[in-house]
């Protein structure tokens, strides 16, 4: 325990430092990679939505004998030959069957089918449909609650830290946040459902808060000794990153514990899958969320300000000073 509080009074005094700044082009190029093959993984593997998303009829075959899902496939195909199907065990006991849409005559033959062919009494199949209109009208609500929410978080960070460099910056790390997440959520094979989404504006929530404290601790370090500063502009910001490391690190431990409880034993183990969907993307997302406050938002907040005029003239001051004072030695 000593030990790690000698570390972390190391890191907020200045006598232990991470480059977060020093070395920000390879934790750009690392974040350029990344959002990359982010982007390019529906390439690989299409992004699956929900039905929800996409439209289609969905039927719940309940506590059959069986839950061998290639049984519903074929009882699907035999009613609608070529039928898309997606078959999954609900709760280690229910069969869940998606399909495209259908008329309501293959609904009732597709209950049918599937009633004899897992043994079960007909009334132990339900089915319901979701039309693609509703689909549609999710994904425009879901993408409009994104852009407002990143035009409101623009506007109070701009408001808040009186920069809008400063709020261009945390913007910029929230997007990394989100392209990553969702590959990671595509890459993993989850579909993409309305729970999923509300994660994702969950983290961003979760990003957003991290990114503050950091750059809240910035601020006050790049404005507090002013013209008298002894360090850089990139000094005092890479400064303030490493005396918020530990709190960053413990923030998302702590938040990410029992996120993971929730993914790893209520879904995965206890087969919850209904929580599968918003546990995976806050999980994730909280992970990346930390490592894009500490090597994409604050680095390129300083060097959004490195090239202004008086911060230039600053940091030029304070090399000189330096480069005197060694001389003198």
């Amino acid at each position: 325990m000593a030990s790690m509080n000698e570390f972390g009074n190391n890191l907020y005094s200045g006598k232990t430092s991470f480059p977060f700044v020093g070395r920000r082009r390879l934790w750009f190029i690392i974040a350029i990679i990344l959002v990359a093959g982010s982007a390019l993984v529906p390439l690989i593997r299409p992004v699956q939505f929900s039905i929800e998303f996409t439209g289609g009829s969905q039927f719940t075959v309940q506590a059959p004998d069986s839950t061998t899902q290639d049984t519903a496939t074929k009882a699907v195909h035999s009613v609608v030959p070529g039928a898309a199907t997606k078959v999954v065990v609900v709760n280690d006991r229910d069969i869940r069957v998606q399909t495209d849409q259908m008329s309501a005559e293959e609904t009732e033959q597709v209950s049918a089918a599937l009633a004899d062919a897992y043994g079960v009494e007909p009334g132990s199949v339900t089915s319901s449909f979701i039309g693609p209109a509703w689909g549609e009208n999710v994904t425009k609500q879901s993408l409009w609650g994104l852009a407002i929410f990143l035009a409101l978080t623009f506007l109070i960070l701009a408001i808040y830290f009186r920069t809008w460099k400063m709020s261009a910056a945390a913007i910029i790390g929230l997007l990394d946040v989100l392209v990553i997440t969702i590959g990671v959520y595509a890459l993993a094979g989850f579909e993409i459902s309305p729970a999923a989404v509300i994660g994702f504006l969950t983290i961003l929530a979760y990003s957003l808060y991290d990114t503050t404290v950091v750059f809240d601790k910035i601020r006050e370090n790049t404005t507090e000794e002013g013209e008298n500063s002894t360090r850089t502009f990139g000094e005092s910001v890479n400064l303030a990153v490493n005396q918020t490391l530990i709190r960053s690190i413990n923030t998302s431990v702590v938040a990410a514990l029992p996120v993971g409880a929730i993914l790893f034993i209520g879904a995965f183990w206890l087969g919850a899958e209904t929580l599968t969907d918003i546990s995976l993307s806050i999980f994730v997302g909280i992970l990346v969320a930390t490592y894009s406050t500490l090597f994409v938002a604050a680095p390129l907040y300083s060097l959004f300000r490195e090239n202004e005029p008086q911060i230039k003239a600053r940091d030029a001051k304070v090399l000189s000073a330096r480069e005197k004072a060694a001389v003198e030695a």
